[in-house]
């Protein structure tokens, strides 16, 4: 009976587990989508609408290679640390799941590292957005959140089809 309980418990497990993994080896960062996806922030074709001058133009060519970079050294020489963490991750997991007892303090304490990891990787995002968004013009500022006010109206008349239903 116990080991039917473990391996139910591991089928359970084990998607959460891949997911994890997953993001972990994306860099917590989401596969891009198609185009006209349904979330804020300043996409190619927006910048277009900006009516952009050449100098922000290379200003955001200049941002957008440095983040490149910094991502290139970032990650360079990091798969064995990413392994390990991957791997300690799962070892905790495994242990809070198949323990005879749930122990509470533990889940929160896995769940806040993970929200934590989470929470770094939100803010990084949004402090390259930040300096992306300091380039534009008061005026430009202004259109640009017209343009994702519209988008976002857009999204949201579209979001029952999204999801396979009919507003009807």
């Amino acid at each position: 009976m116990k080991t039917a309980k473990k391996l139910i418990l591991a089928s359970i497990v084990l998607p959460l587990i891949l997911s994890t993994t997953s993001v972990f080896a994306h860099g917590g960062n989401e596969p891009q989508g198609p185009r006209g996806e349904c979330r804020p922030g300043l996409d190619r074709d927006m910048m277009k609408e900006l009516d952009l001058t050449a100098s922000q133009k290379e200003q955001f060519k200049e941002l957008r290679q440095a983040n490149k970079e910094a991502m290139k050294e970032k990650f360079k020489d990091k798969q064995q640390a990413d392994d390990a963490m991957r791997d300690a991750h799962f070892n905790k997991l495994n242990d809070l799941l198949l323990a005879d007892k749930f122990d509470p303090a533990k889940a929160t304490a896995l769940a806040q590292e993970m929200a934590n990891k989470q929470v770094e990787r939100q803010v990084d995002m949004l402090s390259k957005q930040h300096k992306m968004l300091s380039i534009l013009t008061p005026e430009q500022k202004a259109k640009f959140i017209e343009l994702q006010k519209e988008r976002m109206e857009d999204c949201a008349d579209d979001m029952p089809r999204h999801h396979g239903k009919d507003r009807n």
